[in-house]
């Protein structure tokens, strides 16, 4: 025997016969500690330049933070039509909101209780890792170091997107070779930036990239003929074009130049914000699976499936795992709907955007959407 593990069995032997012997007594106590970590810490910007400093608010209580204001602070865009976008009264619409509203539903029981932070692509992430905002939802790609260098926590994909190329259909380009010697606007700080010039040099295409840090920026720079092309993620390309002066005289290359899983995330340090942002998201899939949607919601109440039945909060307690009220999905789809319901109001056949839903369809249709149990 290792001598180590015989001291440590030893010393047990000792400790179990003191115990028998009454020799001493054991005492419990409950104590409840809140662990905050706030760090400063150098985050190199993705788009090249010089490490920023900045305030990692890690830990603590974010659910107990929102329902304490009764507020939900969440990032987005607000410059991407069918995602996140300000509409002329002021109003927030898109995807990426919706899942803003679905969350303050989960959490506060009002879709409505939510404030959009407008975000560029280089101070979203700053404005997560402070604590400013609570959730960020803001067409970001899932990648390796955002998960981890960055310090943060990805909820379930909510769009898979791949990123693309705009040209002016006069130009005579058909793909991506015809922009040698060209001009591309991009966003700055961005996957997409990275992208493009990984793309083009495996390609050996010569280009100038003209960068942006305003969201909407590309697109307006483009459309006023400063750049041969746009590139951003293709979702974002199809819901734009009816932005343009022109959307007829633009075209959109058959070219996928890289694989972009979009959704909501977090920061590191609080496991149950976490939890509850991820089951909001699956709580919108599932429902979908279950034909659970805004407009039977009320129906299924009653419904014979135990697996509704848990969903909607009607048995068991899943929601008080979370301090949550266990009707927390049903508030959810009530309220906002189901990513049928989401997808269709935001993106589908009666939408400027009219996007197929290709892999964003449910497992059993041949799509990515996939939701473990409730139970």
């Amino acid at each position: 025997m290792n001598k180590k593990l015989g001291l440590l069995v030893a010393f047990l032997l000792f400790a179990l016969l003191l115990v028998a012997c009454g020799g001493t007594e054991t005492v419990t106590e409950t104590v409840e500690v809140e662990v905050t970590r706030i760090v400063e810490v150098e985050v190199p910007a993705e788009g090249g330049g010089a490490a920023e400093a900045i305030t990692f608010a890690g830990g603590g209580d974010t659910l107990g933070d929102v329902q304490g204001r009764g507020l939900l602070n969440c990032g987005v865009s607000g410059g991407v039509v069918g995602f996140s976008y300000v509409e002329e009264d002021g109003s927030f619409t898109g995807l990426d909101w919706d899942y803003c509203r679905a969350i303050a539903a989960a959490t506060l029981g009002d879709a409505e209780a939510v404030e959009g932070r407008r975000a560029t692509s280089s101070e979203r992430f700053p404005i997560l890792q402070s604590g400013e905002i609570d959730v960020l939802s803001r067409n970001t790609t899932w990648t390796t170091s955002r998960d981890t260098q960055l310090g943060f926590n990805f909820a379930p994909t909510t769009y898979y997107d791949g990123q693309g190329m705009m040209v002016r259909g006069a130009s005579g380009i058909t793909d991506l070779a015809g922009l040698d010697g060209g001009t591309v606007c991009v966003n700055a700080g961005t996957t997409t930036e990275k992208n493009l010039a990984t793309v083009f040099r495996e390609l050996g295409i010569e280009y100038e990239a003209v960068v942006f840090t305003e969201t909407d920026a590309p697109r307006t720079a483009y459309d006023e003929g400063r750049c041969d092309g746009w590139t951003t993620d293709k979702s974002a390309l199809v819901a734009n074009k009816s932005l343009m002066t022109n959307p007829d005289e633009h075209v959109i290359l058959e070219d996928t130049m890289s694989k972009e899983p979009l959704g909501p995330l977090v920061r590191h340090g609080d496991d149950n914000w976490f939890d509850i942002v991820k089951w909001t998201v699956f709580c919108t899939i599932l429902a979908e699976d279950l034909d659970v949607s805004m407009d039977n919601v009320d129906e299924m109440l009653g419904s014979d499936n135990p697996e509704i039945l848990n969903l909607l909060g009607e048995e068991g307690d899943l929601g008080q795992f979370m301090g949550l009220n266990n009707d927390f999905c049903y508030q959810v789809i009530k309220q906002v709907g189901n990513y049928e319901d989401i997808y269709n109001r935001n993106l589908g056949p009666d939408t400027a955007a009219k996007l197929p839903r290709g892999v964003n369809t449910q497992w059993t249709e041949g799509g990515l959407l996939y939701s473990p149990p409730f139970r």
